[in-house]
């Protein structure tokens, strides 16, 4: 399913990459905000992290950044873009969530942006975020819960997967995804969602 689901995004990852974003008023607005809770010494992580446009832009603000996703096609883009760009404090590589490991409290922050709908068991992945997050660490989260305002989607999710038209893709609820991130031991700091079709954004807080 892994694999299926890595073909998918290799296939699409040049036309994905090339594609204008759809709502840059909010883009910009969670860019503006996840920049305020940075500092210039922090370690940061992003999974899911696409054709690495929001951590090369986020660089800048942060010490490091480790970018992973389950596309090499994607993965192979985003370094180009840092090299082009001469951006030397990010490091990109395929990986996903489930496989990635690194020691307990080693994050100032964890970035997991349009990627909580793709995963299997978001629940775990949030559990696994909150262990590599230092105390005090926030992990950011910007995720469309389909359950809300595509519950058409339902039905058709599970036959455009079995014909390969689309990857794992997990339908719940706006309150359901807030319920697992707080039962993940996290606080929610910020929340917005520019209107109920959009995806929330949340910056959720490890206690420390």
């Amino acid at each position: 399913m892994m694999n299926d689901s890595a073909k998918f995004w290799d296939k699409i990852a040049d036309k994905y990459s090339k594609q204008p974003i759809a709502d840059e008023a909010s883009y910009q607005k969670k860019l503006q905000v996840t920049q305020e809770y940075f500092k210039p010494d922090m370690q940061v992580l992003e999974f899911g992290c696409g054709t690495g446009s929001t951590a090369i832009i986020h660089a800048p603000h942060v010490k490091q950044i480790r970018a992973i996703d389950i596309s090499s096609e994607m993965i192979k883009i985003a370094q180009g873009k840092a090299e082009a760009q001469g951006i030397e404090n990010i490091t990109f590589e395929q990986l996903t969530i489930e496989k990635l490991e690194v020691e307990d409290s080693t994050y100032d922050a964890v970035l997991g942006l349009s990627i909580l709908h793709l995963l299997e068991d978001k629940e775990k992945a949030i559990a696994k975020v909150y262990q590599m997050l230092k105390p005090g660490g926030i992990f950011v989260t910007s995720t469309t819960c389909m359950a809300d305002a595509y519950s058409w989607f339902k039905l058709i999710a599970p036959i455009g997967k079995a014909l390969g038209f689309f990857p794992v893709v997990k339908i719940f609820t706006t309150q359901h995804l807030i319920e697992s991130i707080t039962d993940g031991g996290f606080a929610i700091d910020y929340q917005w969602q520019p209107s109920k079709d959009k995806a929330i954004f949340i910056v959720a807080k490890k206690p420390g």
